[in-house]
């Protein structure tokens, strides 16, 4: 399915969105397991042919990717699509430059063929290389396999049921006052083996959901409309996910519902097609310097776009430009003990956090995923690098960080789940808020803005509410707050301890030149930073 495509049926305008080609097939399809016998045999055919040939390494990765969407609005189903995308690539190592082919022939000889089509691009490559290819050391694992920890495949639960579940959710929003209300449900699973000549035949099952809903409510008087998205996050989990238990809620104050470990979509459509009303309603926010308390459903996409992604190592080193552009923390800034925040500001990377979108076992290069910091008590300390990357940073090991979208793309450097750490003294929201005289609270992800560098942004949000001397009074609207990134995270004078921590996420983060999309989590707790501009987002004629 072509992007253009995909965004004209759902209307949910996902930058960077782009599905690997495959082939439309039933529901049923689905569920069929895969066959670890053939894909060892078509693996050790790729390995026995780079060597062969002389490739001084080679990484084979065998990809069956399954994707369902059921997309809803008001009373009707407006698309479903159950999608199979699979095939083999294979990389290769010959004179110190990379070359890469893939097919979608699942044959020992075609593998055996695209592996020498590999090897001969490499050759070419290497002609015109200055510098070599520089591996950090892997240790092979051998047979092993990895899935994500879940209670129920949603592959498995019937269209039916789906289709019931949405439709539902729309009928109650409707009834709720929205005017108009969509819901769209996704499902990725990705079943990848991987194999190389160091030594490892990896076998991961890795499954991921997210059910964004929108709620339009619309003054028939003046014309004028307002939306509230769903404040839930997509998931690397099953099923149960959309269970509903009360345990992974979180009531805040302004009678804000949060969710966690799972997602009460009913509650959330209701409350969204109130929200979109009480905003035709609400003030604009008068421009000026506010202490703000940022939620997790609003704070994930700050620290995603001006703490992940600037932290990615080839945008560091320029190797990388595309979507927004390259980097402002570069490599003279960790040797120098750059402040990035405040004292109580940490950065974690960690590809190994349960139910996290970037949750594996292994990346794309057969590194075992592990956490480790990037910015500690407030200073830069480390990047995210891959194999051939960890010796510009000192590093003897990958970070891990090396994946692709496809069996047909070559795997290059993607962000990890980077959070911010939760707070190490007891602090729940309401108490945060009782200190606060003059202040926004934000919830939900909204429009943004962000340079080239990655060190000027804004961002926008779903719901703000006004804080004053200690209490919150009201919805306003139009509102933006604009950041300079160290500025940003030095104003940070608080954050939630551990009960309030939540994940946020990305389900398509666009990078590369093509374009490859990943899904990525970031994690905090509702968190205050002093004195931030708010600007009027209003349109004035």
């Amino acid at each position: 399915m072509q992007r253009r495509d995909f965004l004209s049926l759902t209307g949910l305008g996902l930058a960077g969105l782009l599905l690997p080609q495959g082939r439309s097939i039933a529901a049923e399809a689905l569920l069929e397991p895969a066959d670890t016998a053939r894909r060892r045999l078509l693996a050790d055919a790729a390995l026995g042919a780079a060597r062969s040939a002389g490739a001084q390494y080679c990484d084979v990765r065998i990809g069956r990717y399954l994707r369902q969407f059921v997309v809803t609005r008001e009373t009707r189903v407006e698309n479903i699509v159950n999608n199979e995308s699979s095939g083999v690539g294979v990389r290769v190592l010959v004179d110190g430059a990379w070359g890469f082919a893939a097919s979608n022939q699942m044959t020992t000889d075609a593998v055996a063929q695209t592996t020498r089509l590999a090897v001969s691009i490499a050759r070419a490559n290497a002609r015109s290389q200055t510098r070599k290819v520089e591996l950090a050391p892997v240790r092979g694992v051998g047979e092993v396999r990895w899935a994500t920890p879940m209670r129920k495949n949603a592959m498995a639960v019937p269209i039916k049921e789906k289709v019931d579940l949405l439709l539902g959710v729309n009928a109650a929003a409707m009834k709720a006052g929205a005017d108009f209300f969509n819901s769209t449900l996704f499902l990725v699973n990705e079943q990848k083996y991987f194999a190389s000549t160091d030594g490892s035949y990896i076998d991961q099952d890795v499954h991921r959901i997210w059910l964004p809903i929108t709620a339009t409510a619309v003054d028939k008087a003046s014309g004028k409309f307002r939306t509230r998205n769903g404040l839930s996050s997509p998931m690397g989990m099953g099923y149960e996910f959309l269970d509903a238990d009360p345990a992974g809620k979180f009531v805040l104050p302004g009678g804000v519902i949060g969710y966690g470990s799972s997602y009460d979509v009913m509650e959330d459509a209701v409350a969204a097609a109130r929200d979109a009303r009480a905003k035709l309603k609400a003030p604009s926010v008068k421009p000026g310097k506010y202490d703000l308390v940022v939620d997790p459903t609003n704070l994930f996409l700050t620290i995603h776009e001006n703490v992940g992604h600037p932290l990615e190592l080839d945008r560091v080193l320029g190797y990388e430009a595309n979507y927004a552009g390259t980097s402002f923390a570069t490599l003279d800034k960790r040797e120098q003990g750059y402040r990035w925040g405040s004292q109580i500001v940490n950065f974690v990377a960690d590809k190994t956090r349960p139910g996290s979108l970037g949750a594996v076992g292994y990346d794309d290069e057969g590194v075992k995923t592990r956490q480790w910091d990037l910015v500690r008590d407030g200073v830069l300390v480390d990047y995210q690098a891959t194999r051939d990357e960890a010796h510009i940073l000192g590093h003897t090991e990958s970070h891990g960080c090396s994946y692709a979208d496809s069996w047909s793309s070559v795997q290059f450097q993607r962000m990890a789940n980077v959070s911010l750490m939760p707070g190490k003294t007891p602090l729940s929201v309401a108490d945060m808020v009782k200190d606060v005289e003059n202040g926004l609270y934000v919830h939900g992800r909204g429009s943004y803005s962000i340079d080239q560098q990655r060190f000027n942004a804004q961002f926008g949000g779903q719901l703000f509410y006004e804080i004053k001397n200690g209490k919150v009074t009201g919805m306003v609207e139009d509102a933006a707050y604009q950041i300079r990134t160290p500025e940003f995270w030095n104003a940070c004078v608080a954050i939630c301890d551990e009960r309030d921590f939540r994940l946020g996420g990305s389900f398509f983060d666009g990078k590369g030149q093509p374009s490859q999309v990943s899904a990525v989590s970031h994690g905090s707790a509702t968190t205050r930073f002093n004195g931030i501009n708010i600007i009027n987002t209003a349109r004035s004629i």
